[in-house]
This record gives C-alpha cells, structure tokens and sequence, in this order.
C-alpha cells in the first residue's frame, strides 16, 4: 500500500518562503512522475508542478521562476521550495505519485494547508 505524507506547510507572509516535503511509503514501489498540486475552496485542483524520474520538471505559469521542484529517488520523496509567495498562492497543497512497478497506479497525499498574509 502506497502512503504519501506530506509536510512544510503554514503560514508566511508575502515575499516569504516555503518548503513542502512529501515521502512516499514503500520501499519496492518505483515511483515515474511526482507532482505538486493546489486547490482552493470552489474551484478545481490544479498542477503546480511536476517531476520526471529523469528529473524533467514542468511548471504551471503562475509559479515560474519562484518555485522549485525536485526529488529525491533513493527515497522516494519529492520538494517544493516555494520563494517569493503571494496571497494567491494560498491553497491546499497534495503531492501526487505514479507507481509503475510492481503495479500502476495513482496516488495522493492529505494535503497541507498553505496561507500566504498580504
């Protein structure tokens, strides 16, 4: 059973920095794409950022040039350094994981609540 925990979160203010951490469980699960994804009340989830096993990183525009992901494959964890927050960044944060081995499959985190004060 795949378990993905995340955490980093909290409270900052405007300009400042945070940085997120999510472990996936399992040691003889391989994990492809790790990712970032946000949510606010009333609207959609969507991606933050994502990352290859090969490490190609992908960016939504909003978060460009502020944001970094990266990963850790020796255990399974992936980061977000999140720099130069804005109010509009407040949202729930999941991680997300793709599993390819021993079986596929999706996977989420419970999420951790990111709030940005202006």
């Amino acid at each position: 059973q795949v378990q993905l925990v995340e955490s980093g979160g909290g409270l900052v203010q405007a300009g400042g920095s945070l940085r997120l951490s999510c472990a996936a469980s399992g040691s003889i699960f391989v994990f492809d794409t790790m990712g970032w994804y946000r949510q606010v009340p009333g609207k959609q989830r969507e991606v933050v950022a994502v990352i290859t096993r090969g490490s190609i990183t992908t960016y939504a525009d909003s978060v460009k040039g502020r944001f970094t992901i990266s990963r850790d494959n020796a255990r399974n964890t992936v980061f977000l350094q999140m720099n130069n927050l804005k109010p509009e960044d407040t949202a729930v944060y999941y991680c997300n994981a793709i599993v390819v081995f021993p079986s596929r499959g999706g996977y989420w985190g419970q999420g951790t609540q990111v709030t940005v004060s202006s």
